[in-house]
């Protein structure tokens, strides 16, 4: 007990007696402290190399990404003051076929584009919108230069005319329904306004497909009376196997969707490639406007022009031009003017020129059509 005693006193008599040193070296005893503990691995193996102090790298500056803008718009190209007005009136057709147009002509500054579509609208619910009543309206305000015109879709309905109801699509419908066509192309005409007639397109239903078909066929016909142009372009929206398809080629070539989900609407490819078929037939009457947009009639002032003859259609009247001499086929020589049927003397001419001998061809030749006679036979006599 005594000798732990003596231990323990000796122990801090000689910590009390390397206090002060310490306080004196703190920094050795700091070190001492932070050296690293010997283990049986260094002991047989050595110590571990220090590792490398690190190099600190500068960091390469980032430039920030460029803030994202919109592309800058397309330049706008002011039309003149003398522009050709040109005219889109159907229904909701004609709406987007206006815009394409519109996207057509943007860089065209001597054509200015109107769009006058009105949706649900048609020939035969004339108590919701009368197009008789608004072309009327709009000739006379010499609102425009040139019309196009699609319509028809929403025309599959009864119609109501001189106090009767019609069915769709019968006798006495299709009776009425021409004749409202014909006052509204009579009125342009007369206005000398020309006329673009555009076909209806073919519809993903077969049954109002085929109806619109028969639509279309009306129009044809009163455009031809109305001496108006008609574009059909039903084919041309048809695909391979020569069915109703939503996809078909576009203006650049490439395979994209032409039609709406609807079946009946165009899309935008749609409608700027109908666009382009359409400024295939607006350059007949439109050309920068260099040129006048009247229809001229190139027998105007010639003895052929008082002849009994339909309205100018152009390349339905180039028999017509051959007879007049304005165009010379390779293969006769024309008749001169003076010896035409015209409308004075139509009695004389229809006694010295029966029709009985448009039929007196040698059979075989181009004109016999079947009913010509033998080579060296008399023909019959003419009536008298």
């Amino acid at each position: 007990m005594k000798r732990l005693l003596l231990i323990l006193f000796i122990a801090l008599f000689a910590c009390a007696e390397m206090g002060p040193a310490l306080a004196q070296s703190g920094e050795r005893f700091e070190v001492a402290q932070q050296q690293k503990r010997r283990t049986l691995f260094d002991l047989l193996f050595g110590e571990e190399p220090k590792p490398a102090a690190p190099v600190q790298q500068s960091q390469p500056r980032r430039t920030p990404p460029p803030e994202a803008v919109l592309p800058p718009p397309e330049p706008t190209i002011e039309k003149a003051a003398g522009a050709t007005r040109l005219a889109v009136f159907g229904d909701s057709l004609a709406v987007d076929l206006a815009k394409a147009l519109e996207r057509f002509y943007a860089e065209d500054p001597n054509l200015v584009v109107i769009g006058q579509g009105v949706g649900s609208s048609g020939f035969v619910r004339d108590d919701y919108f009368d197009w008789n009543k608004a072309i009327g309206e709009q000739i006379a305000a010499d609102s425009f230069d040139l019309a196009v015109i699609i319509i028809g879709i929403n025309d599959r309905q009864e119609l109501k005319a001189n106090g009767q109801t019609y069915p769709p699509l019968g006798d006495g419908w299709k009776a009425a329904y021409q004749a409202r066509l014909n006052t509204f192309l009579g009125q342009l005409r007369q206005a000398r306004k020309p006329v673009i007639w555009v076909g209806l397109p073919p519809m993903s239903k077969s049954e109002y497909s085929a109806a619109m078909t028969q639509i279309s066929a009306l129009h044809r016909l009163a455009a031809f009376s109305g001496g108006a142009e008609f574009l059909d372009i039903y084919d041309r929206f048809l695909g391979e196997d020569g069915q109703y398809s939503a996809y078909g080629p576009d203006v650049n070539g490439q395979n994209a969707r032409m039609r709406k989900d609807d079946g009946i609407h165009f899309s935008r490819a749609g409608a700027d490639k109908l666009a382009f078929y359409i400024s295939q037939s607006i350059r007949t009457f439109y050309r920068g406007g260099t040129v006048t947009l009247a229809v001229s009639d190139p027998l105007l002032g010639t003895d052929a022009a008082a002849m009994v003859r339909p309205p100018y259609q152009g390349q339905g009247q180039i028999r017509l031009l051959e007879v007049a001499g304005a165009v010379m086929p390779l293969s006769r020589a024309p008749q001169r003017a003076n010896d035409l049927i015209s409308a004075d003397s139509a009695r004389i001419a229809a006694q010295a020129f029966p029709l009985e001998t448009l039929v007196n061809a040698p059979i075989g030749r181009a004109d016999a059509f079947g009913v010509g006679i033998a080579p060296g036979e008399p023909g019959p006599a003419p009536a008298p």
